[in-house]
């Protein structure tokens, strides 16, 4: 308990010497960029998915610095994995609602690359000129993408994401800074000064969010060990579909950019537990290799209320969100599926375990618009995956079967949405690939 009074202490004190620093600077539009730090501070507490902010913490950092273009990364498994890449000049030349083709590369961690050595020597790196770097330095800059994509790097900072224990979580590193007039020019005093800050909260937010994601993924594991189709790679594909599959709705729809950037943030987590009821349905049925029984397909079904009801108590948006992909994932747009309105009782929520409660189905607009959204990003990974009782479909099936329950399993837009973004879709399929 007397740890917080020190960190707030160490915190105030980091603010007394920053404001004085700037005092020695000048004020104005820098301390509007501190101020601006500081509210970010508070939107990133309320991010809870790691993807999702990560994102978030890109497009943050670009705006401070005014850099036009930009990416992340995280260490992992010794290898430094790059999770998201922006870039204004490039996005400008697609429609409003159109995104840049998704970008998966890692490479080890060592001094060769730039953000190598950013995880290497835990320091920050401020380059003027990424095709003029000087002698004495390890590392080199990687000309292919801007060989691939004719955009001209020049200016680049690359900043660590150090945790509370100095180990370097992630690398952020923005590219071409501009002045007011749009020329590029190197990053200055100020902007190496905001990026730490902004690198200390970014990295306390990313902790938090990676204690989330522990959470999350324990529970997958779980229903993992009940059912062997159940993989982690088949969640995360379903929960970057969905996230994808409602960006480009939401675009299409003018959502506002709060609301969109609260429901994906929600949605991602909501999309990975979407089975995990499945924990509490027996073995001797989930890992039946053969086809169901009606009555064992009765059992199947209840993992949809049994999961459910571990959020039946949550009172935040995220525990109803969830109660609802997981409810109402089954549900068809034609009023086919199931559960239907099932109302689970407070004193034993798990009381229907053995058999489904009798239930008209919901159809159309009735189903949860969440639950729409993972229903089709579900049946698509299901049927693009091999698993021991099936092989994978081919892709030109996989795309008919969606495309002829547009109106009859799914809802009929987002199908339409669906076909939009199927590059995207095959693209994160690729990333995370099963072990089967």
């Amino acid at each position: 308990m007397m740890i917080l009074p020190f960190l707030y202490t160490i915190r105030e004190l980091f603010f007394m010497l920053f404001f004085d620093k700037l005092s020695s600077m000048g004020k104005s539009s820098r301390e509007l960029k501190f101020q601006k730090i500081l509210q970010l501070e508070q939107v990133f507490t309320q991010i809870q998915d790691t993807d999702i902010l990560l994102e978030r913490l890109l497009t943050e950092a670009r705006a401070v610095a005014h850099a036009d273009a930009g990416s992340i990364y995280i260490c992992k498994d010794n290898r430094i994995h790059i999770k998201y890449a922006q870039n204004d000049t490039e996005q400008r030349k697609l429609s409003l609602d159109e995104k840049l083709p998704f970008v998966y590369f890692s490479f080890p961690i060592d001094t060769t690359s730039i953000a190598g050595y950013t995880v290497v020597t835990a320091e920050m790196v401020n380059l003027p000129d990424a095709y003029f770097i000087p002698d004495d330095k390890p590392f080199i800059f990687n000309k292919q993408s801007d060989l691939i994509t004719g955009y001209k790097t020049q200016s680049i900072l690359t900043i660590p994401l150090k945790s509370g224990d100095n180990d370097v979580l992630g690398v952020l590193q923005i590219i071409n800074a501009q002045d007011k007039y749009g020329n590029i020019v190197p990053f200055d005093a100020d902007a190496e000064l905001f990026m730490q800050h902004f690198a200390m909260i970014a990295a306390r937010a990313l902790e938090r969010t990676y204690l989330t994601r522990a959470m999350v993924m324990r529970m997958m594991h779980m229903a993992a060990l009940r059912d062997p189709k159940e993989t982690g790679a088949h969640v995360m594909r379903v929960s970057y579909y969905s996230v994808e599959i409602y960006d480009r709705w939401a675009a299409e729809h003018h959502i506002d950019i709060n609301e969109r950037e609260k429901f994906r943030d929600m949605l991602k987590i909501a999309a990975m537990l979407h089975d995990v009821g499945k924990v509490g349905i027996s073995d001797l049925i989930l890992k039946k290799p053969g086809k169901f029984t009606d009555d064992e397909y009765s059992i199947i079904k209840s993992h949809t209320y049994i999961g459910a009801s571990l959020f039946f108590d949550g009172k935040s948006s995220l525990d109803h969100m969830v109660r609802e992909v997981v409810l109402h994932h089954h549900e068809r747009w034609d009023g086919t599926g199931y559960p239907g309105c099932v109302e689970i009782p407070h004193d034993n929520p798990l009381m229907f375990a053995d058999e489904l409660p009798c239930s008209s189905s919901l159809a159309g607009a009735s189903i949860p618009f969440a639950a729409r959204i993972v229903a089709l990003a579900d049946v698509f990974d299901a049927l693009s995956s091999k698993r021991v009782y099936k092989q994978a479909w081919s892709e030109e099936s996989v795309l008919n079967e969606i495309r002829n329950q547009a109106g009859k399993q799914f809802d009929p837009e987002l199908v339409t949405v669906f076909f939009k973004i199927i590059d995207r879709l095959l693209v994160i399929r690729s990333q995370f690939p099963d072990n089967v």
